[in-house]
């Protein structure tokens, strides 16, 4: 079908979600944004680690209801052999499976990619794993903070000799349902274009994902002989890159990488000679006396009121941020005037609030998608789909199937 204005690039496109905690999920969540329809399937115990993970408020998973916002949900243990038929049942009816279990355990199921593309010849496979479907870590289970470290993205954190440092957010798996999403737009182009195309699997790696955006690392090594390591708040490649502290202890990130960026800085800071100074006149310069750029720069902010230094940078035109934490977002005239925190509409708490949905498109107003379901709260709706009545939903619910 052909988007409506208002519907989002993937309407039409229908996606049943089988995979746990965070990465995969968000994948799904993303299409959910743009259009697609999305069918949770959660074991009926309701056992997803994501309904055990912080902020739990009263027994209540706040981060499950916004994570899988958008999406319908049900249940089906899929290890059982009514459940494994009844899934096979349903595929025709979806253009996306996605799973994030440990390779070869769909196989174990019975529920090989054969199987599944037996039944539904034009559907895509996505497989979100930590190292992917081959090689000898295969098999390894992973969380985003190994992928993070395997990867190398934590090897560049941390101050100089000093330990790396995660961050407190699973960044590799909001990174591999990036990658996840881009990979089902990617696939779902391409069906579209041709009627006769066939479905496939996708083997995502996490690990690979965040290393796909490390793209200078491979590079440099092979030829400069240069292993990147933690610089702190500066940066190797760019100068000065640094965050400083204001007389009243605000903390703000600033970067002046361009050479005229910098002449506006020096200007502001009271030293315009720094931009003809052969120490400071290049990008590359900087980032060779980066200590001594950073002591005179550190010394004069330090010396002022974060209003001070916010007038003086704002009038240069020099890019900088204080470092928001969620209350300043809640508060930031920009933030307001974008609408970047939306109201999802819950059964619960009424509404909660979550991000909004990214990107925009000209023209088109997207509806704000309800928080995540329940376990099962969908189950009636979607398998009376299917032809399942009251009566025979409720002998699978008994049977453990539901």
């Amino acid at each position: 079908m052909n988007p409506t204005p208002n519907a989002g690039a993937l309407a039409g496109v229908r996606i049943l979600d089988m995979a746990t905690v965070l990465a995969a999920p968000i994948g799904a969540t993303l299409c959910a944004d743009h259009g697609a329809e999305v069918v949770k399937l959660e074991l009926p115990d309701g056992s997803d680690p994501l309904r055990g993970l912080q902020p739990v408020k009263d027994g209540v998973a706040l981060w499950w209801k916004v994570a899988n916002r958008g999406k319908k949900g049900i249940t089906l243990d899929v290890r059982k052999p009514y459940g494994k038929a009844l899934l096979l049942r349903m595929l025709p009816q979806f253009d996306v499976l996605v799973e994030n279990f440990r390779t070869g355990t769909m196989d174990r199921w019975g529920l090989d990619a054969a199987t599944l593309l037996a039944v539904n010849p034009r559907l895509v496979i996505l497989r979100l794993t930590g190292f992917g479907q081959t090689g000898p870590y295969a098999a390894r289970p992973g969380f985003a903070r190994i992928f993070e470290a395997m990867s190398g993205f934590t090897s560049l954190t941390g101050e100089r000799g000093g330990s790396p440092l995660h961050s407190n957010f699973p960044v590799g798996d909001a990174v591999a349902g990036l990658f996840a999403a881009f990979s089902i737009a990617s696939e779902i182009a391409r069906l579209r274009a041709d009627p006769k195309a066939a479905g496939c699997v996708v083997d995502l790696s996490a690990t690979e994902a965040l290393f796909r955006l490390l793209d200078p690392l491979p590079v440099e090594h092979e030829q400069l002989g240069l292993v990147r390591q933690p610089e702190g708040n500066c940066a190797s490649y760019t100068a000065p890159s640094n965050m400083y502290m204001s007389q009243d202890r605000v903390f703000f990130s600033l970067v002046a990488s361009s050479n005229p960026i910098f002449a506006r800085l020096a200007q502001a800071v009271g030293h315009p000679e720094w931009s003809c100074d052969p120490r400071y006149d290049s990008n590359p310069a900087r980032v060779r006396n980066l200590q001594a750029l950073d002591t005179e720069l550190a010394a004069w902010f330090v010396a002022r009121p974060y209003v001070v230094i916010t007038d003086a940078l704002q009038a240069a035109g020099v890019p900088f941020s204080k470092v928001n934490t969620i209350v300043d977002i809640e508060s930031d005239p920009h933030f307001a005037a974008r609408q970047a925190i939306v109201r999802l509409a819950d059964p619960l708490y009424g509404s909660l609030p979550a991000p909004c949905i990214v990107p925009r498109v000209a023209g088109r107003e997207m509806p704000i998608p309800r928080t995540g379901p329940d376990v099962g709260e969908h189950n009636a709706e979607v398998y009376g789909r299917f032809g399942i009545d009251a009566a025979e939903l409720t002998a699978l619910r008994v049977a453990g199937v539901v």
